[in-house]
């Protein structure tokens, strides 16, 4: 029950914080902002504008990429399932060493177990070139939309507050 507690906790503080600062479709995919920054200084304060104006958009971004890069991944998304299941059903089943037979099982010989499989099976899937497609993809369609998207009007009063 308490785990419960924590999970609805954290939930609703990321909620509260990166939700909260998401963008309506309307403006994020504004067709009308959209120009070519004349140099690259005006590339540079676009991008360090919008990253912060239009982070929660992004991390949705990051986050659906991922999502899409598990499921379009099966054998990846079996280890991951294999691994976090394996863990959660040592977990809950064989707190205590168990008599099977003559011998005597224990969670560490059932986390060897799950190791010797799991390990072998995830390094098969490739996680680093998924992780790495993730960054990539993610890298690119955020740093072209950043540097791309006009910075609203209201940008000119945060710079105004910021020397204030």
């Amino acid at each position: 029950m308490e785990a419960l507690l924590r999970v609805s906790d954290t939930l609703k503080a990321f909620r509260e914080t990166r939700l909260s600062a998401l963008r309506p479709p309307s403006e994020f995919f504004d067709h009308h902002r959209l120009s070519r920054p004349a140099d690259m200084n005006q590339a540079t304060s676009r991008i360090s504008y919008n990253t912060r104006y239009f982070s929660g958009n992004y991390g949705l971004i990051v986050a659906a990429l991922g999502v899409y890069a598990l499921l379009t991944n099966p054998l990846l998304l079996i280890a991951m399932g294999f691994l976090v299941g394996g863990f959660a059903a040592i977990n809950k089943f064989a707190p205590e060493p168990m008599q099977v037979g003559e011998h005597v099982v224990t969670q560490k010989s059932l986390y060897t177990g799950l190791f010797v499989i799991g390990i072998p099976l995830l390094w098969l899937s490739s996680p680093l070139s998924t992780i790495f497609w993730i960054v990539g993809a993610s890298g690119i369609l955020i740093v072209g939309h950043a540097s791309l998207m006009e910075p609203g009007i209201e940008s000119e009063y945060a710079q105004v507050q910021d020397s204030v």
